[in-house]
Protein backbone atom coordinates (compact mmCIF):
# COMPACT_ATOMS: atom_id res chain seq x y z
CA UNK A 1 0.00 0.00 0.00
CA UNK A 2 2.80 2.73 0.74
CA UNK A 3 4.81 1.63 -1.51
CA UNK A 4 2.02 2.36 -4.43
CA UNK A 5 0.96 5.40 -2.50
CA UNK A 6 5.03 6.47 -2.76
CA UNK A 7 4.86 5.75 -6.79
CA UNK A 8 1.76 7.49 -7.46
CA UNK A 9 3.58 10.61 -5.54
CA UNK A 10 6.77 10.21 -7.82
CA UNK A 11 4.93 9.91 -10.76
CA UNK A 12 2.57 13.29 -9.75
CA UNK A 13 5.47 15.18 -9.04
CA UNK A 14 7.26 13.93 -12.31
CA UNK A 15 4.18 15.39 -14.55
CA UNK A 16 3.95 18.43 -12.38
CA UNK A 17 7.91 19.09 -13.64
CA UNK A 18 6.40 18.45 -17.27
CA UNK A 19 3.73 21.22 -17.14
CA UNK A 20 4.20 24.95 -17.19
CA UNK A 21 1.96 26.35 -15.70
CA UNK A 22 0.31 29.36 -17.13
CA UNK A 23 1.47 32.06 -15.49
CA UNK A 24 4.75 30.87 -16.53
CA UNK A 25 3.81 30.19 -19.94
CA UNK A 26 5.83 32.42 -22.92
CA UNK A 27 3.82 35.18 -23.68
CA UNK A 28 2.54 35.53 -27.56
CA UNK A 29 4.86 37.28 -29.39
CA UNK A 30 3.35 39.36 -32.27
CA UNK A 31 4.06 42.50 -34.19
CA UNK A 32 1.30 45.14 -35.66
CA UNK A 33 1.37 43.95 -39.53
CA UNK A 34 1.82 40.54 -39.06
CA UNK A 35 -0.79 37.88 -40.56
CA UNK A 36 -2.33 34.95 -39.81
CA UNK A 37 -5.17 32.52 -41.15
CA UNK A 38 -8.09 33.27 -37.79
CA UNK A 39 -11.57 31.59 -37.69
CA UNK A 40 -14.20 34.20 -35.68
CA UNK A 41 -15.78 32.39 -33.66
CA UNK A 42 -18.72 35.15 -32.34
CA UNK A 43 -19.49 38.79 -32.13
CA UNK A 44 -18.64 40.78 -29.33
CA UNK A 45 -20.57 43.70 -27.87
CA UNK A 46 -19.79 46.27 -30.19
CA UNK A 47 -20.02 44.05 -33.05
CA UNK A 48 -16.86 42.89 -33.89
CA UNK A 49 -15.67 39.39 -34.54
CA UNK A 50 -13.80 37.56 -31.82
CA UNK A 51 -11.25 34.69 -32.69
CA UNK A 52 -8.38 33.73 -30.78
CA UNK A 53 -4.89 33.57 -31.70
CA UNK A 54 -2.39 30.99 -29.89
CA UNK A 55 -5.35 31.21 -27.01
CA UNK A 56 -4.91 35.10 -27.25
CA UNK A 57 -8.64 37.20 -27.91
CA UNK A 58 -8.55 38.87 -31.54
CA UNK A 59 -11.28 41.52 -32.33
CA UNK A 60 -11.54 42.02 -36.09
CA UNK A 61 -14.01 44.69 -36.72
CA UNK A 62 -16.43 43.49 -39.84
CA UNK A 63 -15.60 39.81 -39.06
CA UNK A 64 -18.36 37.29 -38.96
CA UNK A 65 -18.79 34.41 -36.66
CA UNK A 66 -18.31 31.36 -38.59
CA UNK A 67 -15.81 33.29 -41.39
CA UNK A 68 -12.02 32.00 -41.66
CA UNK A 69 -9.71 35.45 -42.42
CA UNK A 70 -6.08 36.35 -42.93
CA UNK A 71 -6.45 38.94 -40.10
CA UNK A 72 -3.62 41.60 -40.02
CA UNK A 73 -2.90 42.95 -36.67
CA UNK A 74 -3.45 46.24 -36.07
CA UNK A 75 -2.62 46.71 -32.76
CA UNK A 76 -1.47 44.31 -29.65
CA UNK A 77 -2.21 44.72 -26.28
CA UNK A 78 -1.08 42.66 -23.13
CA UNK A 79 -4.41 41.04 -22.87
CA UNK A 80 -5.73 40.92 -26.40
CA UNK A 81 -4.95 41.66 -30.39
CA UNK A 82 -6.95 44.38 -32.45
CA UNK A 83 -6.25 43.04 -36.29
CA UNK A 84 -8.21 43.87 -39.51
CA UNK A 85 -9.58 41.59 -42.31
CA UNK A 86 -6.40 41.37 -44.86
CA UNK A 87 -7.95 38.45 -46.91
CA UNK A 88 -11.60 37.02 -46.33
CA UNK A 89 -11.10 33.33 -46.87
CA UNK A 90 -14.30 31.88 -45.95
CA UNK A 91 -17.28 34.29 -45.58
CA UNK A 92 -20.59 33.88 -43.73
CA UNK A 93 -24.05 32.91 -45.20
CA UNK A 94 -25.21 35.67 -43.52
CA UNK A 95 -22.85 38.33 -44.62
CA UNK A 96 -24.65 41.19 -46.96
CA UNK A 97 -23.02 44.22 -48.79
CA UNK A 98 -23.46 47.02 -46.40
CA UNK A 99 -25.69 50.09 -48.18
CA UNK A 100 -23.69 52.65 -46.56
CA UNK A 101 -20.20 53.35 -48.55
CA UNK A 102 -19.09 54.14 -44.68
CA UNK A 103 -19.82 50.97 -43.25
CA UNK A 104 -16.78 49.68 -41.39
CA UNK A 105 -15.07 53.73 -41.66
CA UNK A 106 -17.60 55.46 -39.25
CA UNK A 107 -19.24 54.58 -36.66
CA UNK A 108 -23.14 53.38 -36.34
CA UNK A 109 -23.02 50.98 -39.15
CA UNK A 110 -21.24 47.96 -37.09
CA UNK A 111 -23.78 44.97 -38.60
CA UNK A 112 -24.32 46.75 -41.71
CA UNK A 113 -22.45 43.76 -43.24
CA UNK A 114 -24.66 41.36 -41.64
CA UNK A 115 -28.58 40.10 -42.39
CA UNK A 116 -31.21 41.26 -40.27
CA UNK A 117 -32.50 38.23 -38.86
CA UNK A 118 -29.26 37.13 -37.54
CA UNK A 119 -28.81 40.30 -36.22
CA UNK A 120 -31.71 39.97 -34.11
CA UNK A 121 -30.37 36.53 -32.74
CA UNK A 122 -27.26 38.31 -31.72
CA UNK A 123 -29.23 41.07 -30.25
CA UNK A 124 -30.59 37.80 -28.04
CA UNK A 125 -26.97 36.45 -27.13
CA UNK A 126 -26.03 39.96 -26.17
CA UNK A 127 -28.70 39.08 -22.87
CA UNK A 128 -27.56 35.44 -22.43
CA UNK A 129 -24.40 37.00 -21.87
CA UNK A 130 -24.09 39.22 -19.91
CA UNK A 131 -26.37 37.26 -17.43
CA UNK A 132 -23.84 34.37 -17.83
CA UNK A 133 -21.30 37.44 -16.77
CA UNK A 134 -23.38 38.73 -13.87
CA UNK A 135 -25.15 35.80 -12.58
CA UNK A 136 -28.15 37.53 -11.42
CA UNK A 137 -30.02 34.81 -9.02
CA UNK A 138 -31.72 32.22 -11.65
CA UNK A 139 -30.49 33.48 -14.66
CA UNK A 140 -30.15 30.50 -15.99
CA UNK A 141 -34.50 29.49 -16.34
CA UNK A 142 -35.13 33.41 -17.55
CA UNK A 143 -37.24 33.50 -20.27
CA UNK A 144 -34.89 35.48 -22.82
CA UNK A 145 -37.98 35.85 -25.76
CA UNK A 146 -37.31 36.59 -29.57
CA UNK A 147 -35.86 40.04 -30.33
CA UNK A 148 -38.80 42.01 -31.86
CA UNK A 149 -37.57 43.39 -34.71
CA UNK A 150 -37.87 47.15 -36.21
CA UNK A 151 -40.51 47.56 -38.58
CA UNK A 152 -37.61 49.54 -40.71
CA UNK A 153 -34.47 48.43 -40.99
CA UNK A 154 -33.18 51.70 -42.67
CA UNK A 155 -34.35 55.52 -42.24
CA UNK A 156 -35.57 55.04 -39.42
CA UNK A 157 -32.82 57.33 -37.24
CA UNK A 158 -34.68 60.35 -36.62
CA UNK A 159 -31.88 62.51 -34.83
CA UNK A 160 -28.13 63.32 -36.81
CA UNK A 161 -25.49 64.57 -34.77
CA UNK A 162 -22.75 65.61 -37.42
CA UNK A 163 -19.48 66.83 -36.44
CA UNK A 164 -18.13 70.11 -39.05
CA UNK A 165 -15.05 70.70 -40.19
CA UNK A 166 -13.09 71.45 -42.95
CA UNK A 167 -11.07 68.83 -45.18
CA UNK A 168 -9.37 70.07 -48.32
CA UNK A 169 -10.55 73.38 -48.59
CA UNK A 170 -14.39 72.30 -48.18
CA UNK A 171 -16.66 72.04 -45.09
CA UNK A 172 -17.91 68.53 -43.85
CA UNK A 173 -20.18 66.86 -41.93
CA UNK A 174 -20.19 63.33 -40.89
CA UNK A 175 -19.17 61.13 -37.57
CA UNK A 176 -15.82 60.57 -36.74
CA UNK A 177 -13.61 57.31 -37.75
CA UNK A 178 -13.59 54.61 -35.22
CA UNK A 179 -11.00 55.51 -32.28
CA UNK A 180 -9.89 59.02 -33.80
CA UNK A 181 -11.23 62.49 -34.13
CA UNK A 182 -11.20 62.50 -38.15
CA UNK A 183 -13.96 63.47 -39.51
CA UNK A 184 -16.34 61.40 -41.88
CA UNK A 185 -18.08 63.00 -44.40
CA UNK A 186 -21.44 61.76 -44.98
CA UNK A 187 -23.01 62.54 -48.14
CA UNK A 188 -25.69 59.82 -47.80
CA UNK A 189 -26.79 58.25 -44.92
CA UNK A 190 -28.96 54.83 -45.25
CA UNK A 191 -30.14 54.57 -41.31
CA UNK A 192 -31.23 58.12 -40.99
CA UNK A 193 -34.31 59.93 -41.97
CA UNK A 194 -33.97 60.86 -45.64
CA UNK A 195 -35.55 64.69 -44.81
CA UNK A 196 -32.68 64.66 -42.14
CA UNK A 197 -30.06 64.42 -44.59
CA UNK A 198 -31.47 66.74 -47.24
CA UNK A 199 -31.46 69.49 -44.34
CA UNK A 200 -27.81 68.49 -43.24
CA UNK A 201 -26.57 68.58 -46.70
CA UNK A 202 -28.23 71.90 -47.71
CA UNK A 203 -26.54 73.42 -44.39
CA UNK A 204 -23.19 72.25 -45.17
CA UNK A 205 -23.57 73.90 -48.50
CA UNK A 206 -24.65 76.93 -46.31
CA UNK A 207 -22.13 77.17 -44.54
CA UNK A 208 -19.22 77.02 -46.96
CA UNK A 209 -20.88 79.40 -49.48
CA UNK A 210 -21.79 81.82 -46.30
CA UNK A 211 -17.92 81.39 -45.88
CA UNK A 212 -18.90 80.27 -41.77
CA UNK A 213 -15.41 79.24 -40.05
CA UNK A 214 -15.92 75.27 -39.18
CA UNK A 215 -14.11 74.41 -35.89
CA UNK A 216 -10.33 73.52 -35.71
CA UNK A 217 -9.78 71.03 -32.92
CA UNK A 218 -5.78 71.76 -33.63
CA UNK A 219 -5.89 75.48 -32.12
CA UNK A 220 -9.68 75.64 -30.84
CA UNK A 221 -10.23 78.12 -33.75
CA UNK A 222 -13.87 78.41 -35.69
CA UNK A 223 -17.70 78.40 -34.79
CA UNK A 224 -19.61 75.89 -35.93
CA UNK A 225 -18.49 72.25 -33.90
CA UNK A 226 -21.63 70.07 -34.61
CA UNK A 227 -25.16 70.16 -36.49
CA UNK A 228 -27.58 68.19 -34.63
CA UNK A 229 -30.84 67.93 -36.64
CA UNK A 230 -33.74 66.77 -35.26
CA UNK A 231 -36.98 65.32 -37.77
CA UNK A 232 -40.03 64.32 -36.24
CA UNK A 233 -42.91 61.93 -37.74
CA UNK A 234 -45.07 64.76 -38.06
CA UNK A 235 -42.63 66.36 -40.74
CA UNK A 236 -41.02 69.07 -38.48
CA UNK A 237 -37.31 69.98 -38.22
CA UNK A 238 -35.44 71.52 -35.51
CA UNK A 239 -32.14 72.46 -36.41
CA UNK A 240 -29.41 73.35 -33.72
CA UNK A 241 -26.03 74.80 -34.38
CA UNK A 242 -23.78 73.70 -31.93
CA UNK A 243 -21.01 76.81 -31.92
CA UNK A 244 -17.30 77.21 -30.37
CA UNK A 245 -18.02 80.68 -29.80
CA UNK A 246 -21.26 83.23 -28.77
CA UNK A 247 -20.85 84.66 -31.74
CA UNK A 248 -22.32 83.47 -35.31
CA UNK A 249 -21.14 85.04 -38.37
CA UNK A 250 -22.91 85.69 -41.18
CA UNK A 251 -26.21 84.63 -38.41
CA UNK A 252 -29.21 86.72 -40.92
CA UNK A 253 -27.57 85.51 -43.85
CA UNK A 254 -27.87 81.84 -42.81
CA UNK A 255 -31.42 81.91 -41.49
CA UNK A 256 -32.56 83.86 -44.32
CA UNK A 257 -31.59 81.17 -46.16
CA UNK A 258 -32.70 78.64 -44.03
CA UNK A 259 -35.85 80.16 -43.86
CA UNK A 260 -36.26 80.33 -47.64
CA UNK A 261 -35.06 76.92 -48.82
CA UNK A 262 -35.94 74.44 -45.75
CA UNK A 263 -39.34 75.11 -45.15
CA UNK A 264 -39.88 72.37 -42.73
CA UNK A 265 -37.21 73.72 -40.46
CA UNK A 266 -40.05 75.07 -37.83
CA UNK A 267 -36.74 75.71 -35.32
CA UNK A 268 -33.66 77.05 -35.54
CA UNK A 269 -31.72 77.09 -31.96
CA UNK A 270 -27.75 77.75 -31.14
CA UNK A 271 -25.69 75.78 -27.92
CA UNK A 272 -22.72 77.56 -27.26
CA UNK A 273 -19.62 75.21 -26.18
CA UNK A 274 -17.02 76.33 -26.10
CA UNK A 275 -13.14 74.97 -26.10
CA UNK A 276 -11.41 71.36 -25.99
CA UNK A 277 -14.51 69.19 -24.11
CA UNK A 278 -15.53 65.82 -24.53
CA UNK A 279 -19.31 66.81 -24.33
CA UNK A 280 -21.21 67.72 -27.28
CA UNK A 281 -23.16 70.40 -25.91
CA UNK A 282 -22.71 73.15 -23.86
CA UNK A 283 -25.29 74.72 -21.01
CA UNK A 284 -26.30 77.72 -22.74
CA UNK A 285 -28.99 77.13 -25.75
CA UNK A 286 -30.45 80.09 -27.30
CA UNK A 287 -33.59 80.09 -29.66
CA UNK A 288 -32.22 81.86 -33.14
CA UNK A 289 -35.81 81.59 -35.32
CA UNK A 290 -39.15 80.15 -35.19
CA UNK A 291 -40.34 77.66 -32.10
CA UNK A 292 -37.97 76.69 -29.50
CA UNK A 293 -39.34 73.09 -29.90
CA UNK A 294 -40.86 70.72 -32.22
CA UNK A 295 -43.68 68.53 -31.79
CA UNK A 296 -43.86 64.36 -32.31
CA UNK A 297 -46.67 61.96 -32.08
CA UNK A 298 -46.79 59.02 -29.90
CA UNK A 299 -49.31 56.64 -28.60
CA UNK A 300 -51.49 58.92 -29.75
CA UNK A 301 -50.19 62.19 -27.66
CA UNK A 302 -48.02 64.95 -28.74
CA UNK A 303 -44.73 65.94 -27.31
CA UNK A 304 -42.97 69.44 -27.61
CA UNK A 305 -39.51 68.54 -28.25
CA UNK A 306 -37.17 71.04 -27.08
CA UNK A 307 -33.26 70.73 -28.44
CA UNK A 308 -31.68 68.88 -25.62
CA UNK A 309 -34.56 66.55 -24.94
CA UNK A 310 -34.23 62.93 -25.25
CA UNK A 311 -36.65 60.82 -27.29
CA UNK A 312 -35.48 57.32 -28.80
CA UNK A 313 -34.29 57.47 -32.38
CA UNK A 314 -36.43 55.05 -33.70
CA UNK A 315 -39.86 56.38 -33.38
CA UNK A 316 -42.26 53.41 -34.86
CA UNK A 317 -40.28 51.02 -32.84
CA UNK A 318 -40.68 53.40 -29.24
CA UNK A 319 -44.14 52.95 -29.68
CA UNK A 320 -43.57 48.90 -29.19
CA UNK A 321 -41.31 50.04 -26.55
CA UNK A 322 -43.59 51.28 -24.85
CA UNK A 323 -46.62 48.72 -25.36
CA UNK A 324 -44.16 46.06 -24.34
CA UNK A 325 -43.68 48.33 -21.27
CA UNK A 326 -47.38 48.72 -20.46
CA UNK A 327 -47.88 45.00 -21.39
CA UNK A 328 -45.43 44.16 -18.66
CA UNK A 329 -46.86 46.54 -15.95
CA UNK A 330 -50.10 44.90 -16.09
CA UNK A 331 -51.24 48.20 -14.45
CA UNK A 332 -54.59 48.41 -13.28
CA UNK A 333 -57.04 51.78 -12.72
CA UNK A 334 -56.58 51.94 -9.25
CA UNK A 335 -52.75 51.63 -9.47
CA UNK A 336 -50.09 54.66 -8.75
CA UNK A 337 -47.25 54.67 -11.70
CA UNK A 338 -44.26 55.78 -10.77
CA UNK A 339 -41.80 57.05 -13.70
CA UNK A 340 -38.34 56.97 -12.77
CA UNK A 341 -35.82 58.87 -15.23
CA UNK A 342 -38.95 60.10 -17.03
CA UNK A 343 -37.04 62.39 -19.01
CA UNK A 344 -39.99 64.52 -21.27
CA UNK A 345 -42.72 61.79 -19.51
CA UNK A 346 -42.85 59.66 -22.75
CA UNK A 347 -43.46 56.33 -20.87
CA UNK A 348 -45.36 57.60 -17.97
CA UNK A 349 -47.79 60.10 -20.20
CA UNK A 350 -48.40 57.20 -22.60
CA UNK A 351 -49.59 54.98 -20.03
CA UNK A 352 -51.74 57.88 -17.85
CA UNK A 353 -54.75 56.67 -19.16
CA UNK A 354 -54.37 53.60 -17.87
CA UNK A 355 -53.85 54.31 -13.94
CA UNK A 356 -54.97 55.97 -11.19
CA UNK A 357 -52.16 58.73 -11.14
CA UNK A 358 -48.55 58.55 -12.47
CA UNK A 359 -46.05 60.61 -10.14
CA UNK A 360 -42.73 61.14 -12.14
CA UNK A 361 -39.24 61.67 -11.45
CA UNK A 362 -35.65 63.62 -13.63
CA UNK A 363 -33.06 65.37 -12.36
CA UNK A 364 -33.15 67.48 -15.11
CA UNK A 365 -34.92 70.38 -14.37
CA UNK A 366 -35.88 71.53 -18.29
CA UNK A 367 -36.81 68.01 -18.78
CA UNK A 368 -39.36 68.33 -16.12
CA UNK A 369 -40.84 71.19 -17.29
CA UNK A 370 -41.52 69.47 -20.82
CA UNK A 371 -42.62 66.55 -18.87
CA UNK A 372 -45.47 69.03 -17.40
CA UNK A 373 -46.00 71.03 -20.01
CA UNK A 374 -46.54 68.05 -22.37
CA UNK A 375 -49.15 66.54 -19.47
CA UNK A 376 -50.53 69.86 -19.99
CA UNK A 377 -50.61 69.85 -23.64
CA UNK A 378 -52.32 66.22 -23.82
CA UNK A 379 -55.08 67.39 -21.35
CA UNK A 380 -53.36 65.13 -18.84
CA UNK A 381 -54.77 65.62 -15.63
CA UNK A 382 -53.11 62.67 -13.13
CA UNK A 383 -49.64 62.79 -14.24
CA UNK A 384 -46.99 65.20 -12.65
CA UNK A 385 -43.22 65.11 -12.59
CA UNK A 386 -40.61 66.70 -10.19
CA UNK A 387 -37.20 67.44 -10.21
CA UNK A 388 -34.90 65.33 -7.95
CA UNK A 389 -33.29 61.45 -7.87
CA UNK A 390 -36.06 58.59 -7.37
CA UNK A 391 -34.18 57.95 -4.11
CA UNK A 392 -34.99 61.17 -2.38
CA UNK A 393 -38.25 61.68 -4.29
CA UNK A 394 -39.93 58.34 -3.46
CA UNK A 395 -38.79 58.49 0.58
CA UNK A 396 -40.29 62.02 0.74
CA UNK A 397 -43.55 61.09 -1.30
CA UNK A 398 -43.76 57.63 0.93
CA UNK A 399 -43.69 60.00 4.30
CA UNK A 400 -46.60 61.86 3.13
CA UNK A 401 -48.83 59.01 2.96
CA UNK A 402 -48.63 57.89 -1.01
CA UNK A 403 -48.55 54.71 -2.09
CA UNK A 404 -47.14 53.39 -5.10
CA UNK A 405 -48.35 49.98 -6.82
CA UNK A 406 -45.98 50.37 -10.11
CA UNK A 407 -42.35 51.07 -10.77
CA UNK A 408 -41.03 52.04 -14.30
CA UNK A 409 -37.20 52.69 -14.59
CA UNK A 410 -35.50 53.87 -17.97
CA UNK A 411 -32.03 54.89 -16.85
CA UNK A 412 -29.12 55.78 -19.03
CA UNK A 413 -26.95 53.45 -20.17
CA UNK A 414 -24.77 53.48 -16.75
CA UNK A 415 -28.10 51.60 -15.40
CA UNK A 416 -29.83 52.51 -11.51
CA UNK A 417 -28.20 54.16 -9.13
CA UNK A 418 -26.89 52.08 -6.36
CA UNK A 419 -28.84 54.25 -4.09
CA UNK A 420 -31.94 53.88 -5.97
CA UNK A 421 -31.84 50.06 -5.94
CA UNK A 422 -31.72 50.03 -2.05
CA UNK A 423 -34.60 52.29 -2.30
CA UNK A 424 -36.14 50.12 -4.57
CA UNK A 425 -35.79 47.23 -2.51
CA UNK A 426 -37.05 48.87 0.91
CA UNK A 427 -40.08 49.89 -1.21
CA UNK A 428 -41.21 47.07 -2.82
CA UNK A 429 -43.40 47.66 -5.35
CA UNK A 430 -45.78 45.17 -6.53
CA UNK A 431 -45.26 45.27 -10.79
CA UNK A 432 -41.84 46.43 -11.97
CA UNK A 433 -40.76 47.07 -15.27
CA UNK A 434 -37.35 47.61 -16.22
CA UNK A 435 -36.23 49.05 -19.32
CA UNK A 436 -32.59 49.12 -20.42
CA UNK A 437 -30.42 50.17 -23.27
CA UNK A 438 -27.34 48.50 -21.60
CA UNK A 439 -27.42 44.85 -21.26
CA UNK A 440 -24.19 44.78 -18.75
CA UNK A 441 -25.60 47.46 -16.59
CA UNK A 442 -29.39 45.27 -16.70
CA UNK A 443 -27.49 42.37 -16.22
CA UNK A 444 -25.64 43.95 -12.82
CA UNK A 445 -28.57 45.60 -11.56
CA UNK A 446 -30.22 42.33 -11.56
CA UNK A 447 -27.96 40.68 -9.82
CA UNK A 448 -28.83 43.31 -6.63
CA UNK A 449 -32.69 43.38 -7.22
CA UNK A 450 -32.80 39.44 -7.21
CA UNK A 451 -33.72 37.61 -4.60
CA UNK A 452 -36.09 39.99 -3.56
CA UNK A 453 -37.58 40.63 -7.57
CA UNK A 454 -38.32 37.48 -9.86
CA UNK A 455 -37.83 37.45 -13.39
CA UNK A 456 -40.43 36.73 -15.07
CA UNK A 457 -39.18 37.28 -18.52
CA UNK A 458 -36.36 39.36 -20.81
CA UNK A 459 -37.88 40.58 -24.14
CA UNK A 460 -35.47 42.40 -26.28
CA UNK A 461 -36.16 45.84 -28.72
CA UNK A 462 -34.43 46.29 -32.16
CA UNK A 463 -34.57 50.18 -31.99
CA UNK A 464 -31.14 50.58 -33.85
CA UNK A 465 -31.11 48.16 -36.84
CA UNK A 466 -27.43 47.85 -38.31
CA UNK A 467 -26.30 48.68 -34.98
CA UNK A 468 -25.09 46.75 -32.18
CA UNK A 469 -27.30 48.40 -29.91
CA UNK A 470 -30.45 46.66 -28.21
CA UNK A 471 -33.17 47.88 -25.65
CA UNK A 472 -34.73 45.47 -23.21
CA UNK A 473 -37.89 45.23 -21.29
CA UNK A 474 -37.52 43.43 -18.23
CA UNK A 475 -40.72 42.04 -16.48
CA UNK A 476 -40.16 41.74 -12.78
CA UNK A 477 -42.28 40.74 -9.88
CA UNK A 478 -41.60 40.28 -5.78
CA UNK A 479 -40.15 36.83 -4.91
CA UNK A 480 -42.69 34.20 -2.94
CA UNK A 481 -41.20 33.93 0.82
CA UNK A 482 -41.60 31.27 2.97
Amino acid sequence: MNGTILNGSVRRKKMAKQRVPRASQSPVVVTVGERFPLTIKKLGVEGQGIGYFKHKVCFVPGALPGEVIVAEVTAVHERYLTAKIHRLKQASPARETPKDVVAGIAGGFELEHLAYPAQLKFKRQMVLDSLAKFKPRGYRHYQVRPTLPSPQEYGYRNKAQFQVRQVDGHVVAGLYQAHSHTVVDLAECAVQMPLTMQVVRALVAMIEELQIPPYEESNHSGIIKTLAVRETTTGEVQVTLITNTPKLLKKHQLLTRIKAELPAVKSVMQNINPGDTPLVWGEETRLLAGESYVTESLMGLDFRLSARSFLQLNPLQTEVLYEQAAQALELAPTDTLVDAYAGIGTIGLSLAARVKQVLGMETIPAAVADANANAELNGITNAHYECGPAEVLLPQWRAAGQTFDALVVDPPRTGLDQALIDTILAEKPAKFVYVSCNMASLARNLARLTPTYRVDYIQPVDMLPQTPRCEAVVKLSLAQTD
